[in-house]
């Protein structure tokens, strides 16, 4: 059973530039999409839009990474046909695909995906951002990326010049209880990887787990805070 909760919230900006989708085929076929546009290109709204667009339009109920980065790619191709010499629109991307016991994840930019099993934390996607490769090099710890100085430098998005491919991941589940989190960067600054993993262990349900997260967020934010979204999604595998 695929059990899922979502929301956009537009925080303190004029303008949400964060878009989730998602389809359920039913039964064990499942696809959640985020998308972030960057706001310092202009048209982050539309880029993000026509991510999520693009990605749901083609997915046809199919997990393999082949899949996903021809949608991240396709993806790619309509935000370049959307941009002007005035307006180089770009925006993140995080794709999860289910389809039985296989799940294939897509991901460009700092939108995240995390996986959980039985409760736990068991991966997350790392960043294309400057404060990411500051942490490979040893300069800073991981949770200093949060708010460190160039964390907003990201050097790989959909609308970039030049060649772009996703980054892709499959994995076979095993039986138990898996649950993913999809986030942009507005969320996951102000909830801590503890804190998903605590209030995952305490909620009865995936939209009360990310209920309690949003109280966690808000209880953080300042009045200017970034578009914020998530996608709570919960797996269980017999």
């Amino acid at each position: 059973m695929i059990e899922y909760a979502s929301y956009s919230d537009i925080g303190g900006r004029p303008c949400n530039e964060d878009r989730i989708g998602i389809k359920d085929l039913g039964g064990d076929r499942f696809c959640a999409v985020l998308a972030d546009g960057l706001g310092g290109h202009g048209g982050g709204d539309e880029a993000s839009k026509a991510a999520v667009e693009a990605v749901l339009a083609g997915w046809n109920g199919t997990a393999t990474p082949a899949l996903l980065s021809e949608l991240s790619q396709e993806a790619h191709r309509r935000i370049l046909k959307l941009q002007t010499p005035c307006c180089k629109m770009k925006s993140t991307l995080a794709i999860l695909a289910i389809e039985g016991k296989r799940i294939d994840l897509a991901h460009a930019g700092d939108s995240r995906i995390y996986r959980f099993f039985n409760g736990r934390l068991v991966f997350q996607t790392k960043d294309h951002s400057a404060s990411q490769i500051a942490v490979m090099l040893g300069q800073i710890t991981p949770d200093k990326i949060r708010f460190h100085e160039d964390r907003s430098r990201i050097f790989r998005a959909l609308g970039q010049d030049g060649d772009f491919n996703a980054d892709t991941l499959e994995e076979s589940l095993p039986a138990g209880k898996h649950a993913f989190l999809l986030c942009s960067d507005g969320f996951w600054e102000y909830v801590l990887e503890e804190e998903m993993e605590r209030e995952l262990k305490r909620a009865p349900s995936a939209e009360k787990w990310l209920e309690e997260m949003r109280k966690i967020h808000k209880s953080r934010i300042p009045p200017d805070c970034d578009n914020n979204s998530a996608a709570a999604i919960w797996y269980d595998l017999a």
